[in-house]
């Protein structure tokens, strides 16, 4: 496994990997100063060829430009201590990291990240690079649309719609559908202004 990306959110996925039973040959970084992370070794301008590659960065943004440049067959990362229904689905480049759970019939896209001790629960649908922060809690039939972010222990509830390229607040208690491209937070979660 190769991961592209030498910052914390690397750090995780090492460990991840590892759990799995494999192992990080190699990480890959544009910062000329990190030439190892945790006793492995980091290569600059190498991206084509290397495979299977996780992006191993918690932007969305930078996440999607990546994948969009790197030719590779891109990986997956579940740690041993999630919980994942066989009827869930899981796409490429995705992390599932320590104690989350994803239950059935969810839908997690590509280059996702469901952090730890999240909650997935039954028929959620995640587009493509969602973030899932740490101990959220998306309720049954929750859509989360491209590239948005949930902050840490919000809680979303059953049948809400969250549109694309959105953040949500760390902590907040989403009842209400949001559109596309909006901040928003609080308990409850109103919108703050477009981003």
């Amino acid at each position: 496994m190769f991961l592209y990306g030498a910052g914390g959110h690397a750090k995780v996925i090492m460990d991840i990997v590892k759990a799995q039973g494999d192992s990080v040959e190699a990480l890959v970084d544009d910062n000329p100063d990190v030439t190892d992370v945790m006793g492995v070794k980091v290569m600059h301008g190498v991206l084509d060829g290397i495979s299977p590659l996780i992006i191993s960065i918690g932007n969305n943004r930078i996440r999607k430009l990546v994948s969009e440049k790197v030719h590779a067959v891109f990986g997956r990362a579940v740690h041993p201590s999630a919980v994942v229904s066989d009827s869930a689905v899981i796409g490429e480049g995705s992390v599932v990291m320590q104690g989350a759970i994803v239950q059935s019939c969810a839908s997690i896209g590509r280059h996702c990240i469901v952090n730890t001790g999240a909650s997935v629960d039954h028929e959620c649908v995640l587009e493509d690079f969602v973030h899932v922060s740490p101990h959220c809690t998306l309720c049954g039939n929750v859509q989360v649309g491209e590239g948005t972010w949930i902050g840490a222990g919000s809680v979303v509830i059953p049948g809400v719609k969250i549109g694309k390229w959105c953040v949500i607040g760390a902590g907040s208690v989403v009842v209400n559908d949001i559109p596309d491209g909006v901040l928003a937070f609080g308990n409850k979660c109103r919108i703050v202004r477009d981003i």
